[in-house]
């Protein structure tokens, strides 16, 4: 008895085995890509969000540090204002970043993290360093693991268009709102 062979001869009418073709890789912006439209380099947090590790730590580092140097120059009233339109002014940029780059919610984009961050801390200042890293620090916990609340905010929008780059900003204004929960918790049960 003959044994017949595990694949089948090519060019002999025998079906051929499919090879599925690899994932295409990550898309990871360049300064080019960055620089290419205004709404990318808004997005990608004036280049904060290029790095290859955490960019959404390093972007909430950014709008930590730009927030400092943003007290100098503006009232509280006028900071209020900053963010709100830069709320905005995030929805649009995003949406388009995310279209250009061809990914739902790039982690490259951390716009939504240094409006976050920003909220944050106007409504927690003036405190301490220690105080203020306790802030940035809940702030990546709710960012990152998304607990809910922020789990549903995350899933609520999502895709290309208007609700995309909603969807990107809105998960981070809810973890803003539950890092200023448990602040405020905090503070009630200290003081």
């Amino acid at each position: 008895m003959s044994r017949l062979p595990d694949t089948p001869a090519e060019g002999r009418g025998a079906p051929q085995r499919f090879h599925p073709r690899p994932p295409p890789a990550p898309f990871r912006p360049s300064l080019r890509f960055m620089l290419a439209h205004p709404a990318h380099f808004i997005a990608l947090g004036q280049g904060s969000g290029l790095g290859r590790i955490a960019p959404g730590t390093v972007g909430s580092l950014w709008g930590w540090l730009t927030f400092l140097l943003l007290q100098f120059w503006f009232t509280p009233a006028q900071l209020g204002w900053i963010i709100a339109f830069s709320a905005v002014l995030g929805c649009w940029a995003c949406t388009v970043t995310a279209q250009h780059m061809r990914v739902a919610d790039p982690g490259h984009i951390v716009w939504d993290e240094v409006v976050g961050i920003w909220l944050v801390l106007w409504l927690c200042m003036p405190m301490g360093g220690w105080g203020q890293l306790c802030a940035f620090a809940l702030f990546r916990f709710f960012d990152a693991v998304k607990p809910q609340p922020v789990r549903w905010a995350d899933q609520l929008f999502k895709g290309f268009g208007w609700r995309g780059g909603l969807g990107i900003m809105f998960d981070d204004l809810v973890a803003a709102c539950c890092t200023l929960f448990v602040i405020a918790l905090w503070r009630h049960f200290l003081y």
